[in-house]
């Protein structure tokens, strides 16, 4: 997935088409946003190594191959070796320090879009915005990051997490005013990228403003469908 990501920066000669030229190949189904709380795992929970074991007689291949076919619940030798012992207690400390998982209250932003272009998409740069009632010019971002496969004429559900609250500034004459929803809500989509190489990417956004974030989520593991915030 990564490398899929990469290919529109390494090469010149890819097309990019704007809305100049053609209209936005990816219509906005519906979208919509809620508090979530999401378990993360950590990664250096279960990546904590000890020292090597030692070379006990036990651990030479004829021992070792002997001991495959022990009955289930033989202590494994290597744990009575102060190495084992060394590994057994370090593991519990780390484990204490570091738990496997930790939740976080955050919020979930979801679209449905549905391709209305030719090509097959493969990534998808799109951001849920909300401005002010009263004073649309001022207006909070949440962009996302998505690798996908979204055929011609299909639909597609994603979604975006972030621990970002949907709006930062809220206008206080539209609290003082009762407003039902004091901001108003959208979804823009910024850059659409094809099997085939081609781009379409609307004029008023560039890749650079999202350039530090961009690679930083490209360091991290990906699977099909994952959205990553920007």
């Amino acid at each position: 997935m990564k490398t899929l990501l990469f290919v529109p920066l390494l090469f010149s000669l890819v097309v990019i088409q704007t809305p100049n030229s053609t209209p936005t190949p990816v219509e906005v189904v519906n979208y919509k946003w809620a508090p979530m709380r999401r378990v993360v795992e950590n990664p250096d929970a279960n990546g904590t190594t000890g020292p090597a074991s030692a070379m006990i007689p036990q651990n030479k291949n004829f021992a070792r191959n002997t001991r495959i076919n022990d009955p289930a619940g033989t202590r494994d030798p290597n744990a009575d070796t102060l190495d084992g012992r060394s590994a057994a207690i370090e593991k519990s400390v780390q484990e204490s320090r570091s738990p496997k998982a930790r939740p976080v209250d955050g919020f979930a932003y979801r679209v449905k879009l549905r391709n209305v272009g030719k090509g097959n998409i493969e990534i998808l740069f799109w951001e849920y915005q909300f401005s002010d009632a009263l004073n649309p010019a001022t207006v909070t971002r949440h962009q996302f990051l998505c690798g996908v496969d979204v055929r011609p004429g299909k639909d597609k559900d994603l979604e975006g997490f972030s621990v970002t609250a949907p709006s930062t500034v809220v206008n206080a004459d539209s609290i003082a005013k009762g407003e039902k929803n004091p901001f108003q809500e959208k979804v823009v989509i910024n850059r659409v990228e094809y099997s085939d190489g081609t781009i379409w990417q609307r004029p008023d956004w560039s890749l650079k403003e999202v350039k530090a974030t961009y690679e930083r989520a490209l360091a991290g593991p990906w699977s099909p469908g994952m959205c990553k915030g920007l």
